[in-house]
């Protein structure tokens, strides 16, 4: 099971989108060298005011293309580094992996997925409606739905880049669905 990296994104700055860049450096225990939201410790901007000392679980946020392509379907216009993300993948099932699952991504770098993306409300002020279309409780279920991409940890750091594949590795079951982090 595997895909590839269609874009990479970071950016030093707060801010909801992140530039594409040719390249990102992940660094092990802290995430994308140079990303606003690297660290060891909690580096969301909401979250740091309440729970500041919180081991960062959010280093490396993915999302997958498929999503842009779904979106457009309703007349959104999205497409890489739009919405936060500093990964983006095509051909992986990002919402259906277990928590503790490996993903290699290039030659050298490892990142552990730890859960999946809350969206805030700013994705409405980036795209009216859209918050809708990323998170919504299901009718059925009752559960809600999260759409807007997973959350991960650097395990082994290293360069990736646009094109780049992307292995997964399942960890041991019982598997542990994602929960948001």
């Amino acid at each position: 099971m595997g895909g590839r990296v269609t874009a990479v994104s970071r950016n030093e700055r707060y801010g909801f989108s992140k530039p594409v860049h040719p390249f990102i450096t992940l660094l092990a225990g802290l995430g994308v060298e140079g990303d606003v939201h690297a660290g060891t410790t909690i580096r969301h901007q909401f979250r740091m005011t309440y729970e500041p000392d919180l081991p960062n679980l959010r280093q490396v946020h993915l999302m997958h293309e498929e999503l842009f392509e779904e979106l457009a379907l309703k007349g959104f216009d999205v497409s890489a580094g739009r919405l936060g993300e500093n990964v983006t993948t095509a051909g992986v099932d990002l919402l259906g992996l277990p928590t503790g699952t490996l993903l290699r991504l290039g030659e050298e770098a490892v990142l552990e997925v730890t859960g999946l993306r809350n969206p805030c409300a700013k994705i409405n002020d980036f795209r009216q409606g859209l918050l809708a279309e990323v998170f919504a409780l299901d009718p059925v279920s009752g559960e809600f739905t999260f759409k807007s991409g997973v959350m991960a940890v650097v395990r082994v750091g290293g360069t990736v880049r646009a094109g780049d594949s992307v292995e997964v590795e399942l960890p041991p079951p019982p598997h542990q669905p994602l929960e948001r982090v």
